[in-house]
This record gives structure tokens, sequence and C-alpha cells, in this order.
């Protein structure tokens, strides 16, 4: 068939560094004439031009290239009237369509004055937009147009390309002390080319506030100012997340609230073309409380051997019942413990969901790290007990031990969770 109008689809990208081969130094008698003479023309090349080194230059782009989830992809569409006569009523119409959806993206059209090519005239635009998933996606390019003789005809061509998946984004939970929860996210760039970073945040959700661990204390972040990741290279980032206090108080919704929050993650690559993503909602570990939960409020981090330790705790009633908890912490049973001391007492009957805080005094008889533990407590209504193995840790030090700056210990993390009990997710992308 002959057409009166064409569509020309042109992808806008930014140019590639290439190398030009070796450099070849000589003296000035030795290059080309025509080397020499653009030499002498140029007022910037003239000094040392017989030593002249150049390393990568640009190059424009000489195939569609790779096109990546939450890149922009921005096109030219051109629409010539190749006749002789001038077009009447021409409209282009420009849709996206993808494995889910089609998205309109271009509408060249008037309803009350007819659009007209003259001859060798053309009708263009950019276009411009953020692909969202993953996959095949076809441009479809139609235009509409009447003939000098006054039919109406139409033409359509179609455009063919992938989108591919920029990062590979693993997560590990673990559950520490006081409802706090860890996540270790590692971002792997699985692009052909190496990018830049710009932005990895955690956008909490409703029921928890983050923190990132990503600082050091003056504020500075800990990795490289630039972020730059090579193919295939990762980079590992930490976040604190706490429920907030209307949300830790009420153990049933606390169990109930899963989803912690987005990871946004912004990247540029070496040409400064932006691409941006977020994950899919994360979900923590579940909590395991089951008819009681002991945490420690206040306990030091160091002390010394032969001094007093007393530290204060809280104990909750998870169950659906009442309790009345008989506690003792009884060191005599263990002949090879670190530490003297003995607790034995009783507390007032707790509700469901209600609380009582108490305090544990021991007096450690051995140097380094040392463990407290166990803790018995028994319901004395149900005749039911519960052994907790490890209540606190504290390192001791000698008698004469002065903390002067040059030994400090950072808070130690009291586990509720075992480490071991890690686990890794893959998590899913989407553009924001």
């Amino acid at each position: 068939a002959h057409y009166i109008c064409l569509i020309t689809v042109m992808r806008l990208t930014r140019p590639t560094l290439v190398g030009i081969g070796p450099i070849v130094s000589c003296e000035p008698k030795d290059l080309p004439q025509s080397f020499s003479r653009m030499v002498e023309n140029d007022g910037i090349a003239r000094t040392c031009a017989e030593a002249l080194g150049a390393g990568q230059t640009m190059l424009l782009p000489q195939s569609f290239g790779n096109i990546y989830l939450g890149e922009t992809f921005s096109s030219y569409i051109c629409v010539h009237n190749c006749t002789t006569h001038p077009v009447e009523g021409v409209t282009v119409k420009v849709d996206l369509q993808s494995n889910t959806s089609r998205i309109n993206l271009l509408m060249h059209e008037n309803n009350k004055s007819s659009v007209v090519l003259t001859a060798d005239e053309t009708l263009d635009d950019v276009i411009r937009y953020e692909v969202k998933e993953i996959g095949t996606h076809i441009l479809v390019c139609e235009v509409n147009y009447t003939s000098p003789a006054g039919f109406a005809q139409s033409l359509r061509k179609f455009f063919k390309f992938q989108v591919l998946k920029p990062l590979d984004v693993k997560t590990k939970f673990y559950n520490a002390e006081m409802d706090e929860i860890y996540l270790e996210a590692q971002i792997q760039n699985v692009t052909t080319g190496p990018f830049c970073l710009e932005k990895v945040e955690l956008d909490s959700s409703e029921q928890y506030t983050v923190t990132s661990l990503n600082t050091l204390p003056n504020g500075e972040s800990v990795f490289n100012s630039k972020n730059m990741l090579q193919p295939n290279n990762s980079c590992q980032f930490l976040y604190c997340i706490k429920p907030k206090p209307e949300i830790a108080k009420d153990i049933k919704t606390l169990r109930e609230a899963n989803n912690v929050g987005k990871l946004d993650i912004v990247w540029r690559s070496n040409f400064g073309e932006k691409g941006r993503l977020q994950t899919s909602q994360l979900q923590r570990l579940p909590f395991e409380y089951k008819d009681i939960r002991l945490e420690v409020l206040d306990a030091e981090n160091i002390v010394k051997i032969g001094t007093i330790f007393t530290f204060q705790c809280r104990v909750t009633n998870t169950a659906e019942h009442a309790m009345k908890l008989h506690i003792t912490l009884d060191t005599k049973v263990f002949p090879d413990c670190s530490y003297t001391g003995s607790s034995d007492f009783v507390l007032d009957v707790l509700q469901p969901g209600e609380m009582a805080e108490f305090p544990l005094s021991i007096c450690p008889s051995k140097l380094g790290l040392i463990k407290v533990s166990p803790l018995l407590i028994v319901d004395t209504l149900k005749n039911e007990q519960y052994l907790i193995n490890k209540v606190v840790e504290v390192f001791v030090v000698d008698a004469d031990y002065h903390q002067d700056g040059t030994f400090l210990l950072n808070k130690l993390i009291r586990y509720e969770t075992p480490i071991d009990s890690l686990t890794q997710k893959q998590v899913q992308l989407q553009v924001v």
C-alpha cells in the first residue's frame, strides 16, 4: 500500500562513552596534513598538539538500547507528509501497551479546525513515560488523515521493546528486645552499566517509626559520597524499626501490624539518567509471644566485679486468662555460676494485657561477659512454668577499671529471638 504520510519513531537517550583506540605521539612534521590544518585553526588544541592524547569520546546511540523498570522512556514521534499535496484532517495517537494495561501517551487531534500538513511538512512531538512494569511493551502509533481525493486513510505502526529489572533487592529481618526490629537491605546492580545510588530510604508504615543506621555520629554517611555501584556489585543498608507507643502497648494490635514500610530507591546512570523504584510492603518476622513477655527496661552495660548490679524488668500477661506469677532467680543450683544473688517473690494478679515491673539484683563474681539466667516464672493459678534462658548480659571489669574513653562498649543487644532464626526474603519492586 502507498501511504501519503509516514511515521518515524526515534528513542531519545543519552550518548555513551567509547574509547578511540591507542594514542600515538609523534613529531609535528609527522602529523598528517589534514590534522595539521585542523590543529592550526583550533586555538585551544594548537599547544603541544604533537603529543595530543584523547581518552574516551561520546558516541550517539546506535541502537534502541536497554530500558529498565523505573526509568523514563523518551521517544521522538514524527509524522511526515511525503507528497507534493497538502493533507487534511491529520490526527496522531500513540499508546503504550504492556502485559496488563494500555496507556495513551499522545493525542494530536483538533475537532474545531482541521489539522493540515502541507507538502513536505511534519507534525512531531516528544513523549515521556516512566515505565512501571517488567516485560514486553509495544508502542502503538496511529495516524488518520484525508487524502487529496477526499478519502479517509489511516496508518499504524508497532514498536516492540523489553523492560528489564535494574535492581535486585534482598532483605533480612530480626527481632530484638523492646519490640525493636532490625532490617538489613541488600541492593545489587543487575544492569549492564554502573549507576550511582542517590537515595535509599525506608518509608515506615503508620504503625512504625524508622531510624536509619547508615550514618556516623557526626552525620556523615558510612558509604562513599557517590555510592557508585558497578554491574553485579551490591551494598547493604541497615535500619532500626520500632512500633509506635499506642501499638506497642496493645499486644493484639502489635501481632497484627506486620507491614513495616517500603524501601524508596533512587539512582542515576553514569550520564545522569534518573530511575526510581519502591519495594512492595516489607513484612517483619512475627513476634513469638506465648503467655508471658519479659522485657529488660534498665540495665548497665559495664559493672565492676563484686559490685551489686540491679536492673529493672517488666513482665506482661499476653495470655487470655489471669495470672499470679511467682518469680525466682536462684544461683545456688548452679555451682559454676558467674554471679551470686537470689530473688524469690510473688506479683499481684495480672489480668490479660496487664504488666508489672520488678527489680533483680546480682553480684558478679567473674570477669568478662556474663549472662544472667535462668529466670523461673511460675503461674500459681494454673501451675504452669516459664523458663527464661537469657535475661540480660553485662560486661564485668576489674575493680580498678576506669572508663576513660579508650575502652567503651556499645549498647549490648539482648535478643529475644536467636540470630540463627534470621530469614532472607526477595522483595518485589514497583514504581512509585
